[in-house]
């Protein structure tokens, strides 16, 4: 159902619906009695985590240059596992130490504060084009192609954080 999904909707709103689901999830964890009841949690869950993730390899691949993918791929596997390596102890010594009420309550308020930073870092509108200006090109530069300004070139491409461009532009947000 994903790939539907995301013909129809963005990237942002399937990975953030994600990463929401997960967090009511976690704190549905809270009360949660009987196994039958944590089958049904580890279902959501599973769709929550599966509709955050799935999508991540679609924004890294728009957010690189073909030469630079290996890396940014190799640096996010290494980055998510470097989060399991602190939440999936953390869970089990909140669990074992305290309870699973405590440890569901302490993973939810980690991710709800995931999906708060998303929200302010990650643009409502992710334009895929971005016009920006350039200064300091010397005259011939491959990537001096646009209209002349005072600052520099301006100009409009799909937009890669790279040597040319170090940051992302402000009129972007």
């Amino acid at each position: 159902a994903l790939p539907s999904l995301l013909s129809k909707l963005t990237d942002r709103t399937v990975m953030l619906s994600g990463v929401g689901l997960l967090v009511v999830g976690m704190f549905a964890g809270t009360v949660m009695i009987g196994q039958n009841s944590l089958m049904v949690l580890w279902f959501v869950l599973g769709l929550g985590y599966s509709a955050a993730q799935t999508p991540s390899g679609r924004l890294l691949w728009r957010s690189s240059h073909q030469e630079d993918r290996p890396a940014l791929f190799a640096a996010q596997f290494a980055l998510s596992h470097v989060s399991w390596l602190v939440f999936y102890p953390l869970a089990g010594w909140l669990g074992a130490r305290y309870s699973m009420v405590v440890a569901f309550a302490v993973l939810g308020g980690a991710a709800a504060l995931a999906v708060w930073a998303a929200f302010r870092v990650w643009p409502s509108i992710d334009l895929t084009e971005i016009e920006h200006e350039h200064a300091n090109l010397p005259e011939g530069h491959a990537h001096a192609t646009g209209s002349l300004t005072s600052n520099g070139i301006r100009h409009s491409h799909p937009f890669v954080v790279d040597d040319y461009h170090p940051r992302w532009p402000s009129s972007g947000r």
